[in-house]
């Protein structure tokens, strides 16, 4: 028996609890009670060696397929293995799921999976009050909960009686179910995690088929592991089907209202991009080489675009990061569509080869999966800090375009992008991620091949330039006279022959020139160029004539779009808008500023996109910022936004 419950979509998203109330229906003898809900918010928390992780991630792949609309936010230490037990080693991964359009994983769970003291303490102020909380009572011995301040167990002291609270042996019923392979028991205790999926499975109606065919798949060498794993898998589900402790299951229909037909994948932020990229070569029609070097968020990219060397990718990890770009600028000039991934600290080392980019005025991308900083920083958290360094971190004036993806699945479409721009305009471009969104994950719309867009560029192919004399010459420097683009000339072309280098070029010619006049026309003709790029001008929502605007850019879109949703539900108006491209600006960006009495311009970062505002169009613009890490939460943006309108 099931009992609908619903509420608005546009009030729901990010909230802290799920609607559970209403009118229950009694279930029939021998049965469990189900119960429907409109969405979900679930974090999984336990040591980074409890995997956590790819708990989350087979949850998450079960109910992208279910057809749910979802959003996740994976969280995990910056050490590979960090000590054992402690708060900094715990590893979490969010997923709000729900039966309609949502945006962020949620500012609070309403289910937390505790695998152990660590779990539960890192992650209990963030519960909100009569949230379910399922913890692994196997580990709350007196050493793990003294090793992080546990003087009595919060099992027993009362302290979490204002949560719906579920110990359950994970451990030892894990064991036990695993007790016929003969395995030791560390090798069993393993399988905990899947266990755990099993239940919380069971207990949301999760398809179960997608997850034992990836464990055969991933243990494929080693049957034997493969099928503990499943059996721990099944156990958990048979676990929630049969003890009293869970008389409830829930249910969460596909969000089949939510989204336009077709075929649909789950897809993480980096995933996007590296199909983003290899749709751009193969729209262009040109190689695809990748030189980069490791570097936390972005090595996901690099690991994925080396499985694809069908499609004309090649990879070349590095041995440091001005060596990842020195080659793919070299692929560039040979008439490749180079790219180079890295962050933040990357970005710095690679400055001097950008703007040699830009002197050289060839097609490059620069990826900068942007992380907290400065320096080493916070290597596997979120920030937005970067874009002052992406618009001005060079010496000299050497102007870069740049775009940001706002969601995971954008960063697909903001990759083809940027290869527009850089390759019709000769010109190195920024493609400004971040943590957040290249390990968050949502369902993305395959495209057909033939609704994207033509790449297809012309390399030089002889003499453009009569001389006085009547003889032809190339020029490497004679421009398009719409894009201001010069010609892109490969090696090895007879009769292309042409200087590069840092030096300054002569304006057609190429020749090396330190004339000052000359120097001055080609500073101010390549910022013209960018500053002539055509991008589309800013969409402003705005359906109640409000006074008051949010302006984001980057992964703020979910947070600022769901805090917008709340206010319009509460009778508030409010306008919003999104930046794409941050160089240049929309053309139309100062008409929009202009119509409102109030900008605000929430940023994971000191402000970075307010100072550009106000330097480049004296507008008051008003900043809220954070830099803890973490994305906004959508309630926390709905107070202050709400605060800006009333002032």
């Amino acid at each position: 028996m099931t009992s609908q419950v619903s509420s608005p979509a546009e009030q729901a998203d990010g909230a802290g609890g799920a609607v559970v109330g209403g009118q229950r229906t009694p279930a029939s003898p021998g049965s469990k009670e189900v119960r429907r809900l409109d969405r979900v918010i679930i974090r999984f928390a336990g040591d980074s060696g409890d995997g956590m992780q790819l708990t989350g991630d087979r949850f998450t792949s079960e109910t992208a397929s279910f057809g749910n609309d979802l959003s996740t936010l994976p969280n995990f230490p910056a050490e590979i293995r960090a000590p054992a037990g402690t708060l900094p080693g715990v590893s979490s991964f969010q997923l709000h799921f729900a039966d309609h359009d949502i945006l962020t994983p949620g500012d609070a769970p309403n289910v937390l999976v505790a695998m152990n003291p660590a779990a539960l303490k890192a992650n209990i102020a963030d519960v909100p009050r009569g949230a379910e909380i399922i913890i692994n009572t196997d580990e709350f011995t007196k050493r793990p909960m003294a090793k992080v301040g546990y003087e009595t167990s919060p099992l027993e002291d009362g302290s979490l009686d204002a949560y719906n609270l579920h110990p359950v042996p994970l451990t030892t019923l894990t064991v036990e179910a695993l007790k016929d392979f003969g395995l030791s028991r560390k090798e069993a205790e393993r399988s905990k995690n899947m266990f755990a999926l099993g239940l919380l499975s069971w207990m949301y109606h999760r398809p179960t088929e997608g997850t034992e065919t990836f464990l055969r798949q991933k243990f494929a060498k080693k049957p034997e592991i493969a099928e503990a794993n499943i059996v721990a898998f099944r156990a958990g589900w048979n676990f929630g089907e049969t003890t009293e402790d869970f008389a409830v299951s829930y249910e969460v229909a596909p969000a089949t209202r939510a989204f336009p037909t077709g075929t649909y994948r789950n897809i993480s932020g980096n995933l996007a991009l590296s199909y983003g990229l290899i749709a751009a070569s193969q729209r262009a029609d040109l190689p695809l080489y990748l030189g980069s070097y490791p570097i936390t968020p972005a090595s996901d990219i690099l690991h994925e675009l080396s499985k694809h060397k069908n499609f004309g990718v090649r990879t070349f990890q590095a041995e440091d990061e001005i060596a990842g770009i020195g080659a793919a600028l070299g692929a560039a000039f040979g008439g490749a569509l180079g790219v180079t991934t890295t962050s933040g600290p990357g970005v710095a080392l690679k400055s001097e080869t950008i703007g040699l980019a830009v002197s050289l005025e060839l097609p490059l991308l620069i990826v900068d999966i942007q992380r907290g900083g400065p320096s080493t920083g916070l290597p596997t958290k979120t920030e937005q800090a970067d874009l002052l360094q992406a618009m001005f971190g060079r010496n000299g004036e050497a102007p870069v375009p740049i775009v940001a993806p706002r969601t995971p699945a954008d960063c697909f479409d903001a990759a083809l992008d940027a290869a527009r721009i850089a390759l019709t305009y000769r010109t190195p471009v920024f493609l400004l991620s971040d943590g957040y969104l290249a390990n968050g994950s949502e369902p993305w719309r395959i495209p057909e091949v033939t609704d994207l867009p033509d790449l297809k560029v012309k390399f030089a192919t002889g003499a453009n330039h009569a001389l006085a004399d009547g003889t032809e010459v190339f020029w490497p420097y004679k421009r398009d006279p719409e894009t201001l683009a010069r010609p892109w000339a490969v090696p090895g072309t007879p009769g292309l022959e042409h200087r590069i280098g840092g030096i300054e070029k002569q304006d057609g010619t190429g020749n090396i020139s330190y004339d000052p006049a000359n120097h001055d026309l080609m500073v101010r003709t390549r910022q013209a160029k960018v500053d002539g790029i055509r991008v589309p001008d800013l969409d402003v929502d705005d359906p109640d004539g409000a006074t008051t605007l949010v302006l984001g850019w980057g992964s703020t879109y979910g947070p600022i779009t769901a805090a917008v949703r709340r206010l319009r539900g509460a009778g508030l108006p409010v306008a919003q808008a999104h930046l794409r491209h941050l160089n240049p600006f929309p053309g139309n960006l100062g008409e929009v500023l202009e119509r409102y009495e109030k900008v605000v311009v929430p940023e994971m970062n000191l402000g970075q996109l307010a100072i550009l505002i106000r330097a480049k169009y004296l507008v008051d613009a008003q900043s809220y910022t954070q830099v803890n890490g973490m994305p906004f939460k959508a309630e926390q943006l709905a107070k202050v936004l709400e605060e800006a309108i009333n002032d």
